[in-house]
C-alpha cells in the first residue's frame, strides 16, 4: 500500500509521500539524458499501458505450452551468449552490439539475415525496442542496465520460467473461464486488468509491495469502495516506517504526527502528539489514523476486498511512481494509475453511478462508502512469464525470487 508519512521533502522543497522518497533509490536507474519531451513520451508508456491480452486467458495456458517447446530448441541449440556490459544509445557504437544483434536474433527480435556492424541503428533499435516491451521495460530502444541484465538472463532460466509458470496459469485460467467481469493484480508486472468476457478492458499502472513488503497472492472478491477515506495506518507501516521516523524527528526537534497530520489515538481518544515519546512502549499500543485530503496516501477513492493481510487497492495522491518502470514501492498494497475508470468500471452496476458522479466525488472529496451491486472477482497472482495467444512470449523480474531461477533475473 502507499505509504505517504508525507512531509519530508525533496530537494526542491516539494512535499514528496515517504513511499516515493523511500523508494528514490530504490532499484536500478537509467542515468543517461534525453530530451524532456522522449523522457515525457516514455513517462506516458509507462503510465497508460495498451489493453493487451488478458494475462490469465484460458486461450494462454496453449500459447504457453508453445512457448516452452521453442524455448526448448533454443536451450537445445546453446542458448545465447553473454552482452558485454556496456551503456548505449541509438545511433552510437560499441562492440556490444555485435553481441545484441546475435542475442535478439536467437529471441526472434530480430531477422536472421540482419547483418550489421557495431553501430546501434534503426534496425537493431525497434528490434531492440520489441524486446523491451515483451519484457516489462521501457521501450527506449536503449542498450541500459536493466535492459542488459534482462537480456543475459540465461535460456535455460527463461524456459524454467515459463515452465514454473504454466502450472500458475493452468490452475488460474480454469478459475476465471467461468467469471464474465474480474479484476487481475499480476504482482511482477505491476499492473492491474478489468476484464470482461476475456477482454481486457483497461489495464493500469500499478505500484506492488517492495521485495521486503510482498503483495500477497490472493483470491477475493471487491465488495466496497470508500471514497475520500480515512487510512488506518496497518502495523507494518506503524512499526517499520512510522515510529522509527517519530524518533528521527523527535531528536531533531519535530514531530512526525504534525507534520504529516496523521493521529494517534489511546482507548478510542486522541493523544496529544506534543506529549508522545517515540523512544517509549506506549507508541506502540496507539492506534494511527489520517484524516481525508490531498496528502492522505489512499487518495480519494479506497478499493475493499476480504483477505487476512490488511491490504487493499486504493489511489495515490503522488503520481511519480506510476511513471517508472521498476514500481516495486509499497508496503503490499496496491496503488492504481487512472482508478478512476477502474472505480467507474466496478460501480458500473450501481443504479445512480456513472462516469461524471466518480469524478466529482474526487473533486469535492466527500465522505462516502458505496457496496457495488454485486461483488467482482479479485485475483493477485505472481505470473512473471506467459504467452499469449499472437505467439508472443512476455517474460517480467522474479520479483520476489519465486522461480528458482539466477540472481540476475530478479534484480534487474
Amino acid at each position: 500500500m502507499g505509504v505517504a508519512l508525507a512531509a519530508l521533502v525533496t530537494s526542491s522543497g516539494a512535499a514528496l509521500a515517504m513511499d516515493d522518497m523511500w523508494s528514490l533509490q530504490f532499484g536500478p536507474r537509467d542515468g543517461a539524458g534525453s530530451a524532456v519531451s522522449e523522457r515525457q513520451r516514455l513517462k506516458e508508456l509507462e503510465r497508460n499501458p495498451a489493453p493487451g491480452y488478458p494475462t490469465l486467458s484460458p486461450a494462454n495456458v496453449a500459447a504457453t505450452q508453445r512457448g516452452i517447446a521453442r524455448y526448448t530448441r533454443i536451450v537445445e541449440a546453446g542458448g545465447w551468449g553473454t552482452i558485454p556490459e556496456a551503456l548505449v544509445k541509438p545511433g552510437e557504437q560499441h562492440s556490444a552490439v555485435a553481441a545484441l544483434r546475435s542475442r535478439l536474433i536467437v529471441s526472434g527480435e530480430l531477422r536472421a539475415d540482419a547483418a550489421g556492424g557495431e553501430t546501434l541503428d534503426g534496425t537493431v533499435v525497434e528490434a531492440l525496442k520489441a524486446y523491451q516491451a515483451t519484457n516489462g521495460l521501457t521501450p527506449n530502444g536503449r542498450l541500459d542496465k536493466p535492459t542488459l541484465a534482462a537480456l543475459n538472463v540465461s535460456a535455460e532460466d527463461r524456459l524454467k520460467q515459463l515452465k514454473v509458470n504454466l502450472k500458475r496459469i493452468t490452475e488460474l485460467a480454469a478459475v476465471v473461464k467461468s467469471q464474465s467481469k474480474y479484476v487481475v493484480v499480476n504482482i511482477p508486472a505491476a499492473q492491474v486488468e478489468a476484464v470482461a468476457l476475456n477482454k481486457v478492458i483497461s489495464r493500469h499502472t500499478g505500484v506492488v509491495g517492495k521485495p521486503d513488503r510482498a503483495t500477497p497472492i490472493l483470491r477475493s472478491s471487491i465488495t466496497e469502495m470508500n471514497f475520500n477515506p480515512i487510512w488506518r495506518l496497518p502495523p507494518t507501516v506503524i512499526q517499520k516506517d512510522l515510529i522509527p521516523q517519530g524518533r528521527e524527528m523527535q531528536a531533531r526537534g519535530e514531530n512526525v504526527l504534525i507534520k504529516t497530520g496523521i493521529e494517534a489515538y489511546s482507548n478510542g481518544k486522541k493523544v496529544d502528539p506534543a506529549t508522545i515519546n517515540w523512544s517509549g512502549a506506549a507508541v506502540k499500543s496507539y492506534a494511527y489514523r489520517q484524516p481525508p485530503g490531498k496528502d492522505n496516501p489512499l487518495g480519494f477513492v479506497k478499493i475493499n476486498f476480504a483477505n487476512s493481510d490488511s491490504v487493499y487497492m486504493h489511489d495515490s495522491p503522488s503520481e511519480g511512481l506510476f511513471g517508472s518502470n521498476f514500481r516495486a514501492a509499497s508496503s503490499g498494497c496496491i496503488r492504481v494509475h487512472n482508478v478512476e475508470r477502474l472505480a467507474y468500471w466496478l460501480l458500473g452496476q450501481n443504479s445512480g453511478w456513472d462516469q461524471e458522479r466518480v469524478e466529482k466525488m474526487k473533486e469535492t472529496g466527500e465522505r462516502l462508502d458505496v457496496k457495488l451491486a454485486a461483488p467482482v472477482p479479485l485475483h493477485f497472482v505472481y505470473i512473471s512469464a506467459w504467452a499469449t495467444e499472437d505467439g508472443t512470449v512476455h517474460f517480467r523480474r522474479d520479483l520476489y525470487n519465486r522461480d528458482g531461477v539466477a540472481q540476475i533475473a530478479t534484480s534487474y
